[in-house]
């Protein structure tokens, strides 16, 4: 199984090994808001969600450490998300990740689009039991990289989204992230267009302890044969 060494800011490395990797979907606290995006992308050909909040399993082996991620063609896009994974010794970690999406796959099958692409994450962890006092003043930022242009592309305090406890209790009855598990979060509306981006560049932001977290990866296209 897949295995990711990390930096726990404070306490050093931490190797985690991951076999279960989940996407929560439809993730907002604000249900009528979420009905009406719904409606809004059932009219050009997305399947609505069976559930709210949605949790799409996808393969471990997709999440991504590295700095550039290769996908099919130029159909896909980023879109920055806390991710929570289970840790033996410190209890639940919080990282950044970006659940990169084939956007061209998602307008007939979500699931599927899910499984199209890696889904990069940053090197750097916190412990949630240090941010969940005030987890709702995190800020969550993507910038893009198109056509060489640098643009702020989502952001979003994280008082719009779940609480991960709601999270993690909806996905397990029990409470709590099961072993071996790293889950992303959801995440917030684009700004401008939504779409292709040579780069993508993800900051977790705490303003309570002054700190953040921080990735960026490039993205690079693979020819589509025809």
């Amino acid at each position: 199984m897949p295995q990711h060494t990390f930096d726990l800011a404070g306490h050093g490395p931490v190797t985690l090994d991951i076999r279960h990797l989940v996407i929560a979907g439809w993730a907002g606290r604000d249900r009528a808001a979420v009905d009406h995006h719904i409606a809004e992308l059932a009219a050009i050909g997305v399947k609505p969600p069976s559930t709210v909040p949605t949790f799409y399993r996808v393969a471990s082996q997709l999440l991504d450490t590295g700095s550039t991620v290769q996908v099919p063609g130029h159909d896909s896009s980023g879109e920055v998300e806390c991710v929570l994974l289970a840790s033996e010794a410190h209890g639940v970690l919080v990282g950044i990740g970006s659940d990169h999406t084939d956007r061209t796959v998602e307008a007939y099958d979500v699931t599927v689009s899910k499984q199209m692409c890696a889904k990069p994450v940053g090197r750097t962890l916190w412990k949630l039991s240090e941010v969940q006092g005030h987890w709702d003043q995190l800020v969550t930022r993507c910038w893009r990289t198109r056509d060489g242009v640098r643009a702020l592309y989502q952001e979003g305090a994280l008082a719009r989204l779940l609480h991960p406890a709601e999270l993690m209790q909806k996905w397990n009855a029990a409470g709590g992230l099961p072993a071996h598990t790293a889950m992303f979060c959801g995440t917030h509306a684009v700004i401008g267009e939504l779409g292709w981006g040579e780069a993508f560049e993800l900051e977790l932001h705490d303003p309570v302890l002054n700190r953040s977290l921080h990735h960026h990866y490039a993205t690079q296209a693979l020819e589509i044969a025809r």
